[in-house]
């Protein structure tokens, strides 16, 4: 089970590497976008597959994110991996904010409600 933790830590601050990796000017348009795409689905409360599904609902927890990270690794100059690692490291020790994670679930519940709003009023004939 430490194994596993320890794991799952390391993939965390991974993801923070990527995050920081796809603000810094220096990485290219591509594996900007590519990082921005995986750190927000690592980052965010909500799953392609949610994750009361068994074993289907973790998959994308233990593959996809996981792929995608290695990917943006990869794409991007060794520079900015240095630089963002050194970020990372600093970032994870500071507080985890609640307040911030309330505001990225509001603006997917919103994002959710408007295209629920347009799918309804587009399809409702």
């Amino acid at each position: 089970m430490s194994r596993l933790r320890n794991w799952a830590r390391g993939l965390k601050r991974q993801t923070l590497v990527v995050w920081f990796a796809a603000r810094d000017p220096r990485t290219p348009w591509f594996p900007r976008l590519l990082a921005l795409a995986v750190a927000a689905y690592a980052l965010s409360p909500i799953d392609l597959i949610p994750d009361f599904i068994p074993v289907l609902g973790y998959l994308d927890d233990v593959i996809l994110v996981p792929l995608g990270v290695w990917l943006v690794l990869r794409m991007v100059p060794a520079g900015v991996i240095a630089d963002s690692q050194a970020k990372a490291a600093a970032a994870a020790e500071r507080p985890v904010s609640r307040g911030m994670a309330v505001v990225i679930v509001a603006i997917w519940a919103i994002a959710f409600a408007v295209l629920g709003l347009w799918a309804w009023r587009t399809f409702r004939h």
